[in-house]
């Protein structure tokens, strides 16, 4: 594994149609996995992002906003079939609830490259045939020479098999690190039993060395609650003045991993005094996957929360907060979260 490899996402990038109450039609970048790689890039990490984008207008258009953020597509993401769409109608609580037109699959070349020190993916990757076998054993292969992180992040529109979903979800959460899912996903994955019962039945997992050390259930406007098996807590939301919710989970996903990233928690990028993003914190150095994972079990066996975990909640936490501020998946970069301190 190269040194210098970066984060490697895997998954959807789409159009996001958004429909606001005033019955206007926008049109903006989207994709969960495609937001979270967004996110990392403005929060100056190197990334990578496997995904299927078609050679039109709308495909070239979601690459030049990837890009200008730094994100690098891997070679083989463009495809001749038409870009993926999906088409949300914002409540009055800016709130999405969306409906898809999407093919998911890797095209032929995606997912070659160097081997990533951090492997993230999630979503509709993760859940539709038949890119979500190919995902799953990129992920797998991956993991030996890799952390990761997954996000579920279930779409009801397309739960045809919630059984056969439920499986697959317990899969990559078995091979994961670190795993954020919302209410609303653990209640469709597991129906009659509450979240939290789910999410510490992950984290207690990784005392025999499978699941994730560290879950994160969140709430929307009420902020998050985290589980890992040391111990819980719970992180509250930041008050801000709404526009929508589109993107906040992978915002608050971008910032948690960049926090964790940075402080060795999870497999870094770069060796000791490789280029940042202007603004961006330093890094102690790029410690390899084993290293990284046996740092963050350690970190999350005590009771009391980690110092480190808990700087990376509260940037997760401002991070979507100040997404919600604007329309879109438009995450902030260090600079704006600079100017903007934790709370207000």
């Amino acid at each position: 594994m190269s040194s210098t490899a970066p984060t490697l996402v895997i998954g959807e990038a789409i159009i996001d149609v958004l429909t606001g109450e005033d019955g206007v039609r926008r049109a903006r970048p989207g994709g969960s996995p495609a937001n979270v790689a967004l996110g990392l890039a403005r929060l100056g990490h190197p990334v990578r992002l496997a995904t299927r984008i078609g050679r039109d207008g709308p495909g070239r258009g979601l690459h030049a906003h990837l890009r200008s953020s730094g994100v690098l597509l891997t070679p083989g993401s463009h495809t001749d079939d038409p870009t993926s769409t999906a088409t949300a109608r914002l409540d009055a609580a800016g709130t999405a609830h969306y409906g898809f037109d999407i093919t998911w699959d890797l095209p032929p070349g995606a997912l070659d490259g160097p081997a990533p020190a951090h492997v993230h993916t999630g979503s509709l990757a993760t859940a539709l045939a038949p890119g979500a076998d190919r995902v799953f054993a990129a992920v797998e292969a991956a993991r030996a020479g890799a952390t990761v992180s997954y996000d579920p992040n279930i779409r009801p529109a397309l739960l045809a098999d919630p059984e056969r979903e439920r499986q697959r979800a317990e899969r990559f959460v078995a091979l994961s690190d670190v795993v954020k899912a919302s209410e609303e996903d653990l209640g469709l994955l597991h129906p009659g039993r509450s979240p939290d019962e789910t999410a510490r039945r992950w984290a207690d997992g990784s005392r025999e060395g499978r699941g994730p050390a560290l879950v994160v259930v969140t709430m929307g406007g009420a902020g998050a609650r985290v589980f890992w098996p040391g111990g819980r807590c719970e992180v509250p939301a930041d008050a801000v003045e709404v526009a929508d919710t589109v993107g906040a989970g992978d915002a608050f996903m971008a910032g948690l991993l960049s926090g964790l990233l940075h402080t060795g928690l999870l497999a870094s990028a770069g060796p000791p005094g490789a280029p940042r993003a202007p603004g961006a914190p330093g890094a102690p150095g790029a410690p390899g996957a084993a290293r990284a994972r046996t740092a963050l079990r350690e970190a999350t066996a005590r009771a009391r929360l980690d110092p480190r975990v808990g700087s990376a909640l509260s940037l997760a936490a401002r991070a979507a907060a100040l997404t919600c501020t604007r329309e879109g998946a438009d995450p902030p970069t260090y600079a704006e979260l600079g100017r903007r301190p934790a709370g207000r």
